[in-house]
């Protein structure tokens, strides 16, 4: 133990895992569940809005969103996903992480359940009414990302850290899976019981008023996992962390730990006085002294994590393509409303049981043996070449007899990007920040990721529209077409490679060792095992 380590921090560090790692990675995983659930269910759905409420009389094709309709739906929850991580994320040092966490639960359970209950006479007032509360719900979805990671990041000890957090964010993984597996069982169940021809047989017929309730069901589902855990967040004492190092309680924070670790341990206030008098320790995110030492690394986590979710949520571009030529999505005229659903939850299950989920789990098992520079640069490295190797001969593989070769090479980019930089970004900047920043720090790098998600999701799909209208998608203007846009994304990921560069090592090191506040007489041990690290 380092001279100046305080005993309750180092208690955390070298503590055997015990019961309740686990039980705090359910409650904030939790969390995270309600996140992916309700930000990826809304893309299973969007189609059936567009025939409900965008279906002309005497139809000759079948409804769909309009496309600032479809961009407000699908992107509002990005929007307020990117406020709630700041906001929550400074108000997370402010105020402490439990305090603000319990709320940003109720937020989420509140407007997952309220955007399944949009009203309106109107099909303007429904989906008006569903982008106000989804806007809410990604509020509260944004203020879970840093309180999530820096709960987690202050409770595990440093040796299994990473797979802690890494465990939390898999959830996510989670979450993509259960909202496909729901809108399975619901758009079954409501398939059986009417029966609904398709659009080609009978326009009207196809269309059943109960339809209506499907994607109200499937939006409501994911708050009742999330809701569950409340009682949790609110038992879990505040960080120790936090409590001693930020709010100086130096008697609080080892009362706390002495009961979650079963040991007894000195509250050493002697010693929370000393450094609250280091005013090398007390300056804050506004300042020169923060650029100098922590300026780079903040670039570093807020560049990779904005270049990995442009890539990561464009991804659905080709989408439409791998599904059409693999037929396991026909033509919309020859499904039903609810078989549409069926259909389009089916291929976006097997995508995620495939590829998404085994890449957050190779992460968990492997984050501590490697570290997360390595997973973070090779899982750059890997999507640049998977996304080269699509585009370049993008014709060839759209053909139907290359299906099987496009699904693999498709999946691959999932798997590497979750075995990679989506998982490595979550977890890096919850370490290499200090306690009373931490927070901060992680918010600002993930709303830079949510900005580079809304590039992603709304920039490309307008980029990637071709130039010959018969292949355009209704309604857009020319693009630069799919496989020009692959390219981009491509050299995307390796200048994202590049930037990791700037992202230091953790792996092996204390919260204090891995943000440049170890005790003065290790300092310069420390700054040598982080630098090794990384060459």
């Amino acid at each position: 133990m380092a001279k100046s380590q305080l005993e309750v921090l180092n208690a955390l560090d070298v503590a055997k895992v015990q019961w309740y790692h686990f039980t705090t990675i359910v409650i904030a995983g939790m969390g995270f569940f309600t996140d992916a659930y309700d930000l990826f269910s809304i893309s299973l759905v969007t189609k059936l809005l567009g025939r409900l409420y965008y279906t002309e009389p005497n139809p000759v094709r079948p409804g769909s969103l309009p496309i600032n309709v479809s961009a407000a739906v699908n992107g509002v929850a990005l929007c307020g996903t990117l406020a709630g991580q700041l906001f929550f994320g400074w108000l997370g040092d402010k105020l402490g992480r439990k305090k603000v966490y319990g709320l940003t639960l109720v937020l989420m359970v509140f407007s997952s359940l309220a955007s399944g209950l949009s009203f309106g006479h109107t099909a303007k007032g429904v989906m008006t009414t569903l982008c106000f509360f989804r806007f809410w719900l990604g509020f509260g979805i944004g203020g879970d990302y840093p309180l999530s990671a820096t709960i987690m990041s202050e409770y595990a000890n440093k040796k299994t850290r990473g797979a802690f957090i890494s465990a939390v964010f898999a959830m996510q993984g989670v979450g993509i899976l259960v909202s496909g597996v729901v809108s399975l069982i619901v758009s079954a169940a409501f398939e059986n019981k009417f029966k609904p021809p398709s659009f080609e047989e009978d326009p009207a017929g196809s269309l059943t008023p109960e339809s209506d309730y499907i994607w109200r069901v499937i939006l409501m589902f994911g708050a009742f996992p999330a809701g569950l855990t409340y009682y949790y967040r609110m038992q879990m004492p505040e960080t120790a962390r936090y409590t001693a190092l930020v709010a100086q309680n130096a008697k609080q924070a080892a009362a706390d730990m002495s009961k979650v670790l079963q040991v007894t341990i000195d509250s050493e206030e002697d010693k929370i006085a000393d450094i609250g008098k280091d005013s090398k320790k007390q300056f804050g995110l506004f300042t020169k002294e923060f650029a100098r030492v922590y300026g780079m690394r903040l670039i570093g986590t807020t560049t990779t994590w904005f270049l990995l979710d442009i890539a990561f949520y464009s991804q659905n571009l080709f989408q439409k393509d791998i599904f059409t030529s693999i037929g396991w999505i026909p033509n919309a005229s020859k499904m039903s409303a609810i078989r549409e659903v069926y259909k389009v939850a089916r291929a976006q299950t097997l995508i995620a049981l495939c590829g998404t989920v085994p890449g957050y789990w190779f992460t968990v098992a492997l984050i501590d043996v490697i570290g997360r520079w390595i997973i973070q640069l090779m899982g750059f490295l890997m999507m640049t070449i998977f996304m080269f190797a699509i585009a370049f001969p993008y014709d060839y593989w759209s053909q139907r007899e290359h299906r099987i070769g496009f699904i693999i090479m498709y999946g691959l980019t999932f798997f590497f990007a979750n075995f990679g930089p989506n998982a490595t970004t979550f977890v890096v900047p919850a370490e290499v920040f200090p306690a009373r920043l931490r927070s901060t720090c992680h918010g600002i790098s993930a709303a830079a990721g949510k900005a580079g998600a809304i590039v992603g999701a709304f920039g490309f799909v307008y980029a990637s529209q071709e130039k010959d209208p018969a292949k355009r998608d209704h309604g857009y203007p020319a693009g630069i077409g799919k496989k020009n846009s692959l390219i981009v994304l491509g050299v995307i990921n390796f200048i994202g490679m590049l930037f990791t560069f700037l992202v230091p090592e953790a792996k092996g090191l204390s919260l204090e060792e891995a943000a440049n506040e170890a005790p003065i007489e290790d300092e310069e041990e420390t700054n040598v095992r982080g630098n090794s690290s990384v060459v």
